[in-house]
């Protein structure tokens, strides 16, 4: 198995209101403290199967402009979501699943770029999305348990597709083993490694009883077992990736 990220967008930055506050409020958090921020989606090549993990924007997505003083700026634009694709040596043809963790737009809108993948999303999302036809699967996690988490389905060997709801209300989360390792890839359960080590939940929530207990599921898995977490919206999702680095989570 080989894991890769799809780069969209890097330089970008997020104040600590935004990727602390869902809980206790913005006005207990300093917007000068500053964190990183980039997108990346990602791509397990599993052999036998070319596997993404969410879709990032289409091409042509213009990079928003960057405002002194916004809670969250993604960055320049590195490539657009097909271009990045295409540079790590696929073709759209060869991708056979798409694993979606949930339904906001850099996470889905190339969705129909790949004519030969069943799309994999909960319910929920799915049903928000509108999405129809028969390449859709609506997962309904009948695979039991994966470790704390409640609900899961296998989708390959090592491949696992896990309800985590809070961020949507469909959200999910994606776990690959490899090497004695676990890679999660979390969509947005937090916007940045600084919120997931001080146990913070950011603004952007719609279920916000459901987003703690998801984190709290995500960080009791970490203790147990050696994580690399794989973030969407900072610089350490990838180089987490790159350096097989595990998470430390001290509860």
């Amino acid at each position: 198995m080989e894991i890769k990220a799809i780069r969209m967008f890097d330089g970008g930055f997020m104040n600590q209101q935004f990727a602390f506050g869902g809980e206790e409020g913005k006005e207990k958090f300093d917007e000068q403290i500053i964190y990183r921020s980039s997108l990346q989606n990602f791509l397990i090549d599993a052999g036998r199967e070319v596997i993404l993990v969410d879709t990032g924007f289409k091409t042509g997505f213009p990079a928003p402009a960057k405002r002194l003083g916004a809670p969250l700026y993604m960055g320049e634009k590195v490539a657009d979501y097909m271009d990045a694709f295409a540079a790590l040596g696929y073709k759209p043809e060869q991708v056979t699943k798409i694993l979606i963790t949930h339904k906001h737009p850099d996470h889905t809108a190339a969705l129909d770029c790949f004519p030969n993948a069943q799309v994999y999303i909960s319910p929920e999302d799915a049903d928000a999305m509108k999405l129809e036809g028969s390449n859709i699967v609506r997962t309904t996690y009948a695979d039991g348990p994966y470790y704390n988490f409640p609900k899961a389905t296998k989708i390959a060997d090592g491949i696992y597709f896990i309800e985590a709801k809070g961020h949507t209300r469909g959200n999910s989360i994606i776990i690959a083993e490899s090497d004695d390792l676990f890679y999660m890839f979390h969509g947005d359960v937090t916007y940045c490694d600084a919120a997931l080590k001080a146990d913070k939940l950011s603004i952007v929530f719609e279920d916000i009883k459901a987003a703690r207990e998801t984190l709290d599921r995500v960080r009791e898995f970490m203790v147990n077992h050696p994580t690399v977490y794989l973030s969407t919206h900072c610089p350490e999702g990838y180089e987490n990736l790159d350096l097989k680095r595990v998470m430390k989570i001290n509860n």
